[in-house]
């Protein structure tokens, strides 16, 4: 029988992390503990993807921010990049716990206006670990024993990457001209911003942490790590989000515009 008493949630360790970066488990852009129990209201990402809800994300982030269709979608998804690659890249910084986000077990919904959209995850979402992790010998149908480090690295980027956020840039390039560079741009300084916020939760060397996942990923060229005012490491960003066309325009800290 599956092993539920030592490991009864594998994603304790994703959810600690975002506590500690937090300090709450209310967050603006992600279900309370990740996990969905009741579905009603919610939708699976494969419907961003499959361009059937896709429109209403566009028209959603068209009047939070009033900009160009292109500037507004840039930042749509940054928004859902950054909140669908955090509990993945805490997962596998603070315990080599890899939730494999299979766009059919994120789930999103709309009905909180505060963020932009909401994700959850379903309860039957499989995490890849390795061999010496206690999840290993649990028995639990939604875990995936991997054989190595590399491995690990290979599974996180097959479905984070391969399988979630390159088909629903090609879903958004299908409504509005912005390209793939300024994208996936956002996706490496989310992981790295998100790294260093969460530094204090996490063991090692953040900025080997993040070396490792940009390069798992083929993100690296697209962000630069700097030292910041008091020395710490700082996200320097090699393309730029488009928040600086906004009505209201915004620079973002580590913006390439301010710095050229």
């Amino acid at each position: 029988m599956p092993r539920r008493d030592a490991t009864a949630t594998p994603l304790a360790p994703v959810t600690a992390a975002l506590r500690s970066m937090f300090g709450t488990d209310d967050l603006p852009g992600l279900a309370r503990g990740l996990l969905v129990d009741d579905e009603f209201g919610w939708s699976p990402a494969t419907t961003l993807i499959d361009g059937s809800r896709l429109p209403e994300l566009l028209r959603a982030a068209a009047v939070r921010w009033g900009g160009t269709p292109h500037a507004c979608a840039a930042l749509a998804w940054k928004s859902y990049s950054y909140w669908t690659a955090l509990p993945v890249v805490l997962g596998w910084a603070s315990a080599r716990r890899v939730p494999l986000l299979d766009p059919s077990d994120v789930l999103i919904h709309f009905e909180d206006h505060r963020p932009l959209l909401t994700l959850g995850l379903r309860r039957s979402t499989a995490v890849a670990v390795l061999p010496s992790d206690p999840l290993a010998l649990a028995g639990l149908p939604e875990v995936r024993v991997v054989a190595d480090e590399a491995e690990l690295l290979a599974a996180l980027r097959a479905s984070l990457l391969d399988a979630h956020l390159a088909p629903l840039i090609t879903a958004i390039q299908a409504e509005v001209r912005v390209g793939t560079r300024t994208l996936l741009g956002s996706v490496a300084s989310g992981i790295a911003h998100g790294i260093l916020r969460a530094a204090d939760g996490l063991p090692g060397s953040t900025v080997q942490s993040i070396d490792t996942l940009l390069g798992a990923l083929d993100l690296a060229d697209l962000v630069e790590l700097v030292p910041g005012p008091t020395g710490e490491p700082s996200v320097q960003r090699r393309t730029c989000c488009l928040a600086f066309t906004l009505p209201s325009p915004k620079v973002c800290q580590g913006c390439c515009v301010r710095q050229g």
